[in-house]
């Protein structure tokens, strides 16, 4: 028996794994292209005003522990912006405050699988949603997002699938389906008429669906975005949303969950999830306070948003234009979130997959990306094309090249 547990080898983040590397280049004089996180604070500073609410808070003295399922006042304000945005109606006690959606996924995982249990998963997905479900014994079920009809659902499929599983009796096991909307990596935004049907497909086959909405005004100029709480229709649901993306946010680690439904299933998710939070004691008070009043200050929080998705839609349309210039990658265009996933050609070019790939354009060219398979698509890269258009140019120029030097 060894010293560490079994589910300690399933820890692990993928969207990192270059990073030591890109620290050793980085010491011996690189100066290293990063394109691989989405943290938008970095090239967008966090507003204001929302720094100026969180040094409020520190001289308050608001401090001490807050209510474990989070601060009622935070619970209010994503209630209004609920009712606002999308029209649903929930009080405080369907909001679980959480450190991030990270920790909201280890909640739901640890509360809903049991070892041999399993969960309907899209590929591409965030790859934090395996090493969640799998450290509790979980097992993925992998569905796909269609690359050919810009990464929706291709719902006869999945609808094919879940019909064998309750045929052969493993649907009793499967505890949940989750979907990203807007999808990282791929920027889609899915429609409406797509995400209706999963919301149906779920019912029909008695599947808790969770919907990681986390991008969901980061929505460019084209695209129109549906929430599932819009289209649910009774459908027992969790919607996981924070303040890292929309709101510019991401050290302040504040997410949470959001659990409508009166039904049995949801009533024992939101018992359930309280006693986790419980557990927890507290998500960071004076972060609550601050990010309480980002979302109230819709005035403030509306400029900010608008330029930022303003901007981040001209540095996507920028990177997109200068892949479209090299022959061995195909790209779905995004719509939403701020992520571009090419397709790599390996047949033209000497690489044996994605990994090599990445991390030879790393070591050579010091751009730094994350490898597709690392989402579940092996032979595509992401890109995170949030930087200044003067280091995105410079980073695919060394792509485009880096491609040419190695093509058969």
């Amino acid at each position: 028996m060894g010293f560490l547990s079994d589910r300690s080898k399933y820890a692990y983040n993928p969207i990192e794994e270059e990073d030591r590397v890109a620290e050793q280049l980085a010491k011996k004089g690189a100066r290293i292209l990063q394109l691989n996180r989405g943290d938008p604070a970095r090239y967008f500073p966090t507003p204001r005003y929302i720094i100026d609410a969180y040094v409020e808070a520190l001289k308050e003295e608001k401090t001490t522990y807050s209510r474990a399922e989070g601060l009622l006042q935070l619970a209010d304000a994503v209630s209004k912006r609920y009712k606002r945005m999308y029209g649903l109606s929930i009080g405080p006690d369907d909001i679980i405050a959480t450190e991030g959606v990270s920790e909201a996924l280890s909640f739901l995982n640890s509360a809903l699988i049991n070892p041999g249990e399993s969960a309907v998963l899209f590929k591409p997905y965030y790859p934090q949603y395996i090493p969640t479900l799998t450290i509790e014994g979980g097992k993925p079920i992998l569905e796909d997002y269609d690359e050919r009809s810009n990464w929706n659902v291709h719902t006869e499929s999945l609808e094919s699938s879940l019909r064998s599983l309750k045929s052969s009796g493993r649907i009793r096991r499967v505890k949940y389906m989750m979907i990203t909307n807007p999808n990282n990596p791929t920027g889609t935004v899915l429609d409406r008429k797509v995400l209706e049907q999963i919301v149906g497909l779920a019912r029909d086959y008695g599947l808790m669906l969770i919907s990681d909405e986390i991008y969901d005004e980061i929505i460019f100029s084209h695209a129109r975005f549906t929430s599932v709480c819009e289209v649910a229709r009774g459908q027992p649901y969790v919607i996981l949303n924070g303040a890292s993306k929309d709101l510019d946010s991401t050290g302040f680690r504040i997410g949470f969950a959001i659990i409508p439904g009166n039904d049995k299933k949801s009533k024992q998710l939101k018992q359930t999830l309280d006693n986790y939070a419980l557990v927890r004691l507290s998500v960071n008070t004076p972060a609550q306070w601050a990010i309480t009043e980002a979302i109230n200050n819709t005035k403030e929080h509306r400029k900010h948003i608008t330029m930022m998705v303003a901007e981040i839609e001209r540095r996507a349309g920028f990177v997109m234009k200068r892949l479209a210039e090299n022959p061995y990658f195909t790209t779905v265009k995004p719509h939403g979130a701020f992520y571009v996933f090419p397709r790599i050609d390996l047949k033209q070019l000497r690489f044996r997959n994605d990994n090599e790939f990445v991390d030879r354009l790393l070591r050579e060219k010091d751009v730094q990306v994350v490898r597709g398979s690392a989402f579940g698509s092996p032979s595509h890269f992401r890109i995170v094309p949030l930087p200044p258009k003067e280091i995105l140019g410079t980073a695919i120029d060394r792509i485009n090249e880096f491609c040419r030097k190695n093509a058969k």
